[in-house]
This record gives structure tokens, C-alpha cells and sequence, in this order.
């Protein structure tokens, strides 16, 4: 089946080791509407349909935290959660306007390892701006981040704003 150059671009944003099955589903979506040719209205269908993903209107704010992996053995993330949900301190600059958490995982541990490739994926679901949690940021009963400016530059290099801090 031919797709157009907007649909195959999409494509290849898929992990290569599901990206023949999905393209496989997504054909096969598009011959039951009777369609010849895999467009971005397909594509879009689809992408609703198997992974529950709707384009977002622009006017929402797509947030991920990352937080340390240490201390997440220890902490279940409430504070960062509730000042997100409550748009409370570093959340604070989002108050009045749409936002949605569409992250929230560790950095995998030093060296932060974890973090490129998951906010590359997180990217395809139109990721603007990073939280470093607070817990990244402090001395005290943790030890401080010996990788957060890494951590961070990383992130901006790809093109996404980093806020430092959520609830501390």
C-alpha cells in the first residue's frame, strides 16, 4: 500500500522493532475505510485507536518530571503530583492556562541514562517543557546531582525547555 510523505514521516518516528506490526495494523485500518493510500487522517485514526493518543490542541501545555532515581525507592512522587495538580511552586507559571502531564520517570540512575531517549519518545507526543524535580536540586538527606546540568543541558540541546524545581 503507498503512503504520503507526511504519513511515512510519521512512521518512522515508531520504534523500529514495532514499527513493521504497527505499519501492518495501519494498512490494514485504511482498507477497511476503503482507501488506497495511507494519509495523516489514517495515520491520526490510528494512533487513536491503538495507542489512545489525540492531537493536542495548542493551547495545552505538554509537561514531563524527571526525578532521581535514588530517591524514587523512597518517595512516590506525591509532592511533585500534587503542586503539578495544584499548579503550586515551580507549577505555579501555569496557572490559567490547559496543562497535561505526559511524563514522569526516574533519570534511570547516575548518569542520568535514561533521560535522552525517553524525552526523544516523549517529543512524539509533543513534549514542551521538563520539570527537574526537586529532588534533583537540594543537599541535605539526599546527595545533590552530580549530573543535573548535564542532565539538563541534554534536554535543551533538544530543543525542550527545562524548568528547574516542582515542589521545594
Amino acid at each position: 500500500m503507498k503512503w504520503n510523505e507526511d504519513a511515512e514521516k510519521e512512521l518512522e518516528k515508531i520504534p523500529f522493532f514495532v514499527r513493521k506490526m504497527a505499519k501492518k495494523a495501519i494498512e490494514e485500518m485504511a482498507k477497511k475505510e476503503g482507501k488506497d493510500v495511507v494519509d495523516m487522517e489514517i495515520y491520526r485514526k490510528a494512533k487513536e485507536k491503538y495507542l489512545g493518543i489525540t492531537e493536542k490542541k495548542e493551547d495545552t501545555i505538554n509537561i514531563a518530571v524527571v526525578r532521581c532515581n535514588i530517591v524514587s525507592e523512597t518517595c512516590p512522587g506525591v509532592g511533585c503530583l500534587k503542586a503539578f495538580n495544584d499548579k503550586r511552586v515551580h507549577f505555579e507559571r501555569y496557572k490559567g492556562k490547559k496543562i497535561e502531564l505526559i511524563g514522569f520517570f526516574t533519570c534511570g540512575g547516575c548518569s542520568g541514562r535514561r533521560v535522552h531517549r525517553l524525552i526523544e519518545t516523549l517529543k512524539n507526543y509533543d513534549l514542551h517543557v521538563v520539570h527537574l524535580a526537586s529532588c534533583m536540586l537540594f543537599e541535605g538527606d539526599y546527595p545533590k546531582c552530580p549530573f543535573k546540568e548535564l542532565i539538563k543541558k541534554d534536554i535543551e540541546n533538544q530543543g525542550i525547555e527545562v524548568v528547574e524545581g516542582t515542589h521545594h
